[in-house]
């Protein structure tokens, strides 16, 4: 499996999210490869969007990756899981795109291992999850997403995408009521 070129991360930030659905996100490691179709992303448009950790161009530790190129992790902890974003827009234009959700492909027994559940659909159906079922962690912040060990490559062509508002922003003002949220229609392993 070869990873996707730099250029594919190229697209504006709306439409990177939608492109996602369908890829194949991989992670090897030691104990093996993993890797699920991503089914479920949400876009973060930068400083003028509230919902998004650059927002006001707030420039830390934490978000000063966003202000890279397009194409690199940014992963960050939310309580206690570890979440993956893609970088998007250009250098500067901190936005990225919020992995929420995989069907998993390969390595479902190591997934299973890292995070044991008795619903396969439990497995990967939302942004931590998903993290600790791949084995993707904070020593993956920037890492690019077009080289190996964390990558993306090609995957499925999903037949219906659909939009709707982004989730557990509730205290971000109008910022929450933004149709940014993108899903394959009927996937099982869509967060809700």
């Amino acid at each position: 499996m070869d990873p996707l070129k730099e250029e594919f991360y190229q697209l504006p930030t709306i439409d990177l999210a939608k492109a996602l659905l369908g890829c194949l996100l991989v992670k090897e490691t030691e104990e093996g490869i993993t890797s699920g179709y991503i089914v479920e992303t949400e876009a973060y448009m930068g400083p003028h969007d509230r919902a998004a950790h650059s927002f006001n161009n707030r420039r830390t530790k934490r978000t000063e990756i966003m202000y890279g190129k397009a194409g690199l992790a940014y992963t960050y902890t939310m309580h206690t899981h570890c979440l993956i974003n893609v970088v998007s827009a250009g250098l500067d234009e901190p936005h990225a795109v919020l992995i929420r959700a995989l069907e998993p492909h390969d390595g479902i027994d190591l997934m299973l291992k890292r995070r044991p559940v008795d619903n396969k659909k439990n497995l990967t159906n939302g942004p931590g999850k998903l993290t600790k079922a791949m084995g993707i962690t904070m020593e993956d912040y920037g890492h690019p997403l077009f080289e190996s060990p964390l990558y993306i490559t090609h995957g499925i062509v999903p037949e219906e995408i659909v939009e709707g508002k982004r989730i557990g922003i509730e205290n971000t003002g109008e910022a929450r009521n933004y149709p940014w949220r993108f899903w394959i229609k009927d996937n099982p392993f869509v967060s809700r």
